[in-house]
């Protein structure tokens, strides 16, 4: 892919940034072309260099992922007695997905924080594997909240209304829609031609999501789609753990707020309360960016923020402070580590003394 034809763009457009800043923020419908250009003079601003500060959450989520989740994936896949559960595989299922999206996401960051420039094709596949893991964890993680929800209020019917031979059909079904709902909003960027050269030689998710609330009309459609979309998803949570709470209340756990269910409740909706900022600091950068109520450069500060640091940070507390609440799991995790230990400690055999 050839991309001389952004160099020009840039040096003749790199001097004259207030200006030109000022004059697109007075305006509700960017040009795509005018809209790079300032996103392209906003990178080569002395403020853009301070991006690489936030390659650090990033990268700090994942090595702390990478040091979590494997394990607990390890446990649930060779445990018979646990893999035959639909709990532990959804639960495997939306770690596996959150470990895919902190892979590619700390490698986009990396690559723009060294301003690597990817092909466009490299560039759209990157782009569409962010949003495949990321739709994947918050589909489980609300088929996670409904299995939870069936086994609590409908005990006796648990297994004809969620089979366990079904479970694999479940997370088959649950990737489908993770990559059905993202390919269709590429296919729409790219039969509109929103995904220009020069925008894809950044690939940056901010600059993307900026780019789709200036683009056509379809864009826009399906970009407000796949926020309702997510908002239901979590909105589900939410009513499943509110019901919840109202049916547990009567058998009394909540009498002791230390309890091994309160804490784990309270627990569970930590992780909803930090999957839910996200979206909604993204719902409102959104109406504030296309009301023009904020300028350019500070939107794209705060589309940073939260891809960079409030998008990431459930990545990282759904396997502490849920995956490590199931008992099965934390007593197998304790016991690899003590029998890992006694090996480690265990003094070497005394040779056999020698006949005389």
């Amino acid at each position: 892919m050839d991309f001389s034809g952004c160099a020009p763009v840039r040096r003749a457009n790199a001097t004259a940034y207030h200006p030109r800043e000022t004059e697109f923020n007075s305006s509700s419908n960017l040009d795509v072309v005018a809209l790079y250009v300032l996103l392209e003079e906003w990178s080569l601003t002395p403020s853009g260099t301070n991006m690489k500060m936030f390659l650090i959450p990033p990268v700090v989520c994942l090595v702390a992922g990478v040091l979590i989740i494997p394990a607990i994936l390890f446990v649930i896949f060779s445990r018979l007695s646990i893999r035959r559960e639909t709990r532990y595989m959804l639960l495997g299922n939306a770690l596996l997905a959150d470990l895919i999206y902190l892979v590619f996401y700390t490698l986009s960051a990396a690559l723009n924080a060294a301003h690597v420039h990817l092909p466009k094709e490299a560039c759209i596949l990157l782009l569409f594997l962010l949003a495949m893991a990321y739709c994947g964890g918050l589909f489980t993680a609300a088929a996670i909240v409904l299995d939870t929800y069936i086994a609590i209020l409908f005990p006796l019917r648990y297994n004809a209304i969620l089979p366990p031979s079904g479970t694999k059909k479940y997370i088959v079904l649950l990737w489908i829609s993770s990559g059905a709902f993202p390919g269709i909003f590429f296919l729409v960027l790219l039969s509109t031609h929103s995904f220009v050269p020069c925008v894809l030689e950044m690939c940056l998710v901010p600059v993307i999501l900026i780019l789709t609330l200036n683009g056509s009309d379809a864009v826009k459609l399906c970009f407000w789609l796949s926020t309702t979309v997510s908002f239901l998803c979590l909105s589900l949570i939410f009513c499943c753990y509110i019901m919840l709470y109202f049916k547990t209340k009567q058998s009394g756990i909540w009498e002791n707020i230390c309890s091994r269910a309160s804490v784990t409740f309270l627990m569970h909706n930590t992780v909803l309360v930090f999957y839910f900022f996200p979206l909604l600091g993204f719902l409102v950068e959104s109406f504030l960016h296309v009301n023009v109520a904020i300028r350019l450069q500070m939107g794209m500060w705060v589309s940073l923020t939260i891809c960079n640091v409030l998008t990431i940070l459930p990545k990282v507390l759904f396997p502490l402070l849920y995956g490590l609440r199931y008992r099965e799991i934390s007593a197998s995790l304790k016991s690899i580590v003590r029998r890992k230990h006694l090996r480690l400690v265990s003094p070497a055999p005394s040779p056999a003394p020698s006949p005389s």
